[in-house]
């Protein structure tokens, strides 16, 4: 939903079992919501992924590989790239090269972080399936910026470790099914002034 020259940035984080829940969630999403979607996948570092492709088969948005400097507009789903690290400065995408020392992956908690100082108020965090906490260091900055933070139940997500930590320590506002989740975000930027 636009709001003068701002709209809402909503980044989903996902990791082990995650796309199932990604797909349905994204099915349950319109073509015209207004929102721009970021996916912060782990994916894995030695193979091409389809899943942007696969995405693809759930919505009727465009879907596209996040490139260094892209602009981000509403109704468009980026994802990020196998090997990348990235963040969000005035409305552009930032890529910079995973390093290969890393073992854990961080992707979520970093462009959580740098949605939140990005977009404040406008920024929406989704923590879905997944194995760790990454996500819960970028949920609690969202909130600290009076962002939305909404967590997969875990009672519905495969890997649970993810949304668990995040409901921990953050308190999300919303803690539902991919499908309702879905609902819930369309319901939260309809009813703002």
């Amino acid at each position: 939903m636009l709001r003068g020259d701002r709209f809402y940035m909503a980044a989903i984080g996902v990791s082990a079992g995650g796309m199932e829940p990604l797909h349905e969630f994204f099915a349950h999403i319109p073509l015209d919501s207004g929102i721009a979607f970021i996916v912060v996948p782990h994916l894995n570092r030695d193979y091409v992924s389809i899943a942007d492709k696969l995405l693809a088969q759930h919505t009727t948005m465009p879907v596209w590989w996040a490139r260094q400097g892209q602009e981000v507009k509403p109704d468009h789903i980026y994802m990020l790239p196998i090997n990348k690290m990235m963040t969000i400065e005035k409305g552009y995408l930032q890529l910079q090269d995973r390093q290969v020392q890393d073992r854990s992956n961080w992707a979520v908690d970093i462009f959580f972080t740098s949605l939140a100082k990005a977009q404040q108020a406008y920024a929406i965090g989704i923590v879905l399936s997944g194995a760790g906490s990454d996500g819960t260091l970028g949920a609690i900055a969202i909130h600290h910026e009076q962002g939305m933070v909404m967590v997969q139940d875990p009672q519905t997500a495969e890997f649970t470790s993810m949304p668990r930590s995040a409901i921990l320590k953050d308190h999300p506002m919303q803690i539902l099914s991919p499908e309702r989740l879905a609902q819930a975000l369309l319901t939260f930027v309809a009813e703002l002034p």
